[in-house]
């Protein structure tokens, strides 16, 4: 990978990949230092991608196995990640829907986020999450009805 190539993908997907980091770790800091690995990573290994598509989703599965090893250190599990939400940056929250999104529980959280923020579609969602496409589109469907109920709510 030249360092042209790099700049372009880091320019290009930087955003998504510190959004997908900061869904999961809840901090600004956290989230800086897991794309700052994600973007390492592809420096030093030097991956020559198929298609943009495949590029993409590199970054995402790479960013979610890192911020899962993260969130699996003995710190973090001594330490409740709730306790540290007043630490969110107002400038990400500024989509109230995507506050909300980020508040659903794991297993909903990531499936909504990839289809709707991320344009990802059900089937390529399970390749990404290594998860059947029947659970991810079950997911999916609750995670609407919970937002829904949230969204009436607010009303």
């Amino acid at each position: 990978m030249t360092n042209e190539n790099f700049e372009f993908i880091y320019e290009q997907y930087f955003d998504m990949v510190y959004r997908v980091a900061f869904s999961y770790m809840k901090t600004k800091t956290d989230a800086e230092d897991i794309t700052a690995d994600v973007f390492a990573k592809l420096l030093k290994e030097k991956i020559s991608f198929e298609s943009p598509e495949h590029n993409k989703a590199w970054l995402l599965r790479v960013t979610i196995n890192k911020c899962k090893d993260a969130l699996g250190h003995w710190w973090l599990k001594r330490n409740d990640i709730d306790n540290y939400l007043h630490l969110i940056s107002n400038d990400v929250q500024e989509n109230s829907v995507l506050e909300i999104v980020l508040k659903l529980p794991k297993k909903y959280k990531d499936v909504t986020y990839l289809y709707y923020y991320e344009g990802y579609k059900t089937a390529e969602i399970a390749d990404i999450l290594q998860k059947p496409d029947s659970t991810i589109r079950s997911h999916l469907s609750e995670a609407r009805e919970l937002l829904k109920g949230v969204l009436d709510n607010e009303e």
